[in-house]
């Protein structure tokens, strides 16, 4: 028992009310299926996108890298950390980007909210005036985090709404101090995309730095996988969590950029670097990711077809064009219910619920991957069809 405990557990009853707890459940992974309590699933709740996790020349590399370089990196990158490896895979990282530098952190959260305070920084050194950060509402929790670590208010526009953007720019156009424009490419809980050109086009008119969270569109979208902001962005940020197979995160810009984040990104300046191993993985997707047109064609194919099928019954998958594909539900319970009832027709997901989500949008969130087949598409299509009808 500790001090807390009493209100911890206060705290966990609200959330059994309203059915917003969360809890660990393990699975066991074996090559290309999942098993949860004996049962065997397919997953459709992962973002291992183009199966990459499971690519023999990933795992191949991780392992001869690890037996070769050793199990960590041992220290920060500033102090003896920084292996010839890590330069090796950043510079390949920033040519897949098409950027002219790329600097390696731990997690996309770790990249997002260090890198932004360290540009919010900037604005005030450079201007003695606060950066004024133009963000997407529907961002990821990762760059609001940034924002609040930063102490900057928020210019919150609405979700892809350009034009209410600009509303916005016009607006705070005298306003003395750095501007920024941050957004997601592919949003991770709607499965949509940004206007990228657009964005540019704007950030162009206004004097904004564009800051681009691309960790859902690597590796699925743009000319051989490199994402959508197409050298667009001044600044990238991607995973190598995700359809990359592994683990970690870069940022991608110019040379400078990368410099000045070595020096004044907190997350960067004082975390352990990426041990061999995980660098191996991103180094082998790298050499992947080019060839797999086909895949993502599939991938992209599959969604098609399960959005159809789900909106000519009537259900709302939002604005979704992506390999994430959301069912919203409404209440978070009910969906609970679903994502349960799923798991008993042989499918793993997850009900997405409130905080992640606005109240009343609890979802199912689908995350497809290239080792699915057209008939379990159509198979999971007619299952949610059916589960949700009962539950109304």
């Amino acid at each position: 028992m500790t001090l807390f405990d009493a209100h911890f557990a206060a705290a966990l009853q609200k959330r059994d009310a309203v059915g917003t707890r969360r809890v660990l459940r393990p699975v066991t992974r074996e090559t290309g299926a999942i098993l949860r309590d004996g049962q065997r699933l397919i997953d459709v709740s992962s973002n291992d996108y183009l199966g990459l996790a499971d690519h023999p020349l990933l795992r191949e590399r991780a392992a001869d890298w690890a037996l070769r370089y050793g199990t960590g990196a041992r220290a920060s990158r500033l102090v003896s950390g920084t292996l010839d490896l890590h330069q090796a895979v950043e510079e390949k990282l920033a040519r897949f980007k098409h950027c002219d530098a790329a600097l390696l952190f731990a997690s996309g959260w770790q990249a997002n909210a260090s890198v932004v305070p360290a540009l919010c920084a900037l604005s005030v050194a450079q201007t003695g005036h606060p950066m004024i950060v133009f963000s997407d509402r529907l961002n990821h929790a990762s760059l609001h985090h940034g924002c609040a670590a930063a102490g900057v208010r928020q210019v919150r526009f609405r979700h892809n709404d350009l034009a209410h953007l600009e509303t916005l720019l016009k607006r705070e156009a005298a306003t003395p101090g750095l501007r920024m424009i941050v957004t997601e490419s592919v949003f991770s809980m709607d499965g949509d995309r940004a206007d990228i050109p657009a964005l540019r086009s704007l950030a162009d008119r206004y004097d904004a730095f564009l800051y681009v969270d691309e960790a859902h569109a690597t590796g699925v979208l743009g000319p051989q996988g490199c994402g959508l902001s197409g050298g667009l962005a001044d600044l990238t940020m991607g995973t190598c969590s995700k359809a990359l197979g592994g683990m970690g995160a870069y940022i991608a810009g110019s040379r400078l950029l990368c410099d000045y984040l070595i020096n004044h990104a907190s997350g960067f300046i004082y975390s352990t670097a990426l041990p061999p191993a995980v660098l191996g993985a991103i180094d082998a997707a790298l050499d992947v990711i080019p060839d797999m047109d086909t895949e993502r064609k599939t991938l992209l194919g599959q969604a098609g077809t399960l959005r159809t099928i789900l909106n000519s019954a009537g259900f709302d998958t939002a604005e979704s064009t992506t390999q994430i594909v959301p069912v919203l539900i409404g209440e978070a319970q009910r969906a609970l219910d679903v994502a349960t009832a799923l798991e008993g027709e042989g499918f793993l997901t997850v009900a997405i619920r409130p905080p992640t989500v606005p109240a009343g949008t609890a979802r199912l969130r689908i995350a497809l991957h290239v080792g699915l087949q057209d008939a379990d598409v159509e198979r999971l299509a007619a299952a949610i069809i059916r589960l949700v009808g009962k539950e109304q």
